[in-house]
């Protein structure tokens, strides 16, 4: 499956050597918005030992349209900001190219985007692409469906100076039907992620635990998400649609 990966940050560089050491993927080209690294390739920036080179491209001096017909590929993953589905996302619905976006939040206009992009390709979305903090998502509204009436605290931890709330744990609060306003961040160190939820019941309490230990999740989420995706169709999808067959007997 031919790759292209829009964002070089520090897990957009993690998930780019998941992507190089895995023989089911080719990472054709890697596209970041300055002129930094241009031209080298994401194998030898990296000091991986891959026939994939992943060529780096700027998003300043190489129009997206450009490099889709020049290199084209089966799948976009975007690990860039709120605002790089608009660089691609057009482009890549025209050449029903699958788009898998792992933005930490989107606004009312690019969901609505997404939505729109969804009825010409296959769009997957996730605040969190991990497989372990989804998993723990689908056991917790499982939890709570059991006992709707538990007490339920939500604990985000994230490195000093990430921003706002995590992303993640606010669409944990949305599916349990915690409000926004309480939900519990630490920020400290260098932690890369961490999410628990707390259910309260009377004489016990039951804890689920989802850690990040390297950015690297990000990469083998994202490689879940492509093997689960090669047969869909038109559509937007979450990670709840692709777990959801797993658990059905």
């Amino acid at each position: 499956m031919k790759i292209g990966l829009i964002g070089f940050g520090k897990t957009g560089k993690a998930v780019a050597s998941v992507l190089l050491q895995n023989k089911k993927f080719s990472l054709q080209w890697v596209v970041k918005r300055s002129h930094t690294l241009e031209n080298r390739t994401t194998a030898e920036y990296l000091g991986i030992d891959s026939e994939e080179t992943g060529k780096i491209y700027s998003s300043e001096s190489t129009p997206i349209t450009e490099l889709l017909d020049n290199q084209p590929v089966d799948m976009i993953i975007d690990f860039s900001s709120g605002s790089g589905i608009y660089t691609y996302g057009e482009a890549a619905g025209k050449r029903k190219i699958k788009i898998i976006s792992a933005i930490s939040h989107y606004s009312k206009k690019e969901k609505d985007f997404l939505e729109s992009l969804s009825k010409l390709t296959t769009v997957f979305w996730s605040p969190n692409i991990t497989l372990g903090v989804n998993y723990l998502l689908f056991a917790s509204k499982f939890l709570k469906k059991i006992a709707p009436w538990v007490d339920i605290e939500i604990i985000e931890e994230h490195f000093k100076g990430k921003d706002g709330i995590s992303g993640t744990a606010i669409k944990i609060a949305e599916a349990l039907d915690v409000e926004k306003e309480d939900i519990n961040s630490v920020r400290a160190g260098g932690i890369v992620g961490k999410h628990e939820v707390v259910f309260g019941f009377p004489f016990q309490t039951v804890r689920l635990v989802h850690e990040s230990i390297s950015r690297e999740a990000f990469g083998s989420g994202v490689i879940f998400v492509a093997e689960n995706l090669g047969d869909k169709k038109e559509g937007l999808f979450n990670f709840e649609d692709i777990l959801t067959p797993y658990f059905t007997v």
